[in-house]
């Protein structure tokens, strides 16, 4: 029998409110799938779109971004431009070939550990008909 596809999913957590609503979802003992490599960040703002397609090129079936809400942004405007540059990011994701479901932004506070969990399970459900990506995979 074979086995189902669990995608491998990198996600960029703020560090002040996404990867806080993380950590409230562990310690809470909240189920969800086990398929998140989290990286926390500064700021949503700081993720390049070199981060993303590293972390496609590495190996990832999707990544997702998550920063604060905007107007919450600790850093001001950091989620703002996140939110613009996540726009590009998507265009040249298509561009290359790629399915634009593979890739999400989200806006979770620390206080959110229940959202997080519910974007984590809804992202796998999304990524699991679509199989692996090959698209932009390094090939050994």
């Amino acid at each position: 029998m074979a086995e189902e596809f669990e995608p491998k999913i990198v996600a960029f957590l703020c560090k002040w409110c996404s990867s806080a609503g993380s950590d409230l979802a562990g310690v809470s003992r909240m189920e969800y799938p086990p398929n998140v490599i989290p990286i926390t960040v500064m700021c949503s703002g700081s993720v390049s779109p070199l981060y993303i397609f590293s972390a496609f090129n590495k190996g990832a079936d999707g990544v997702l971004v998550s920063g604060c809400h905007p107007g919450d942004c600790h850093y001001i405007k950091g989620n703002f431009y996140a939110r613009r540059r996540i726009a590009l990011v998507k265009k040249l994701l298509e561009y290359v070939g790629l399915e634009p479901e593979r890739f999400q932004m989200s806006w979770i506070s620390a206080a959110e550990g229940v959202k997080y969990t519910q974007v984590i399970k809804d992202f796998v459900q999304e990524l699991k008909p679509l199989g692996p990506q090959k698209k932009l995979r390094r090939t050994q």
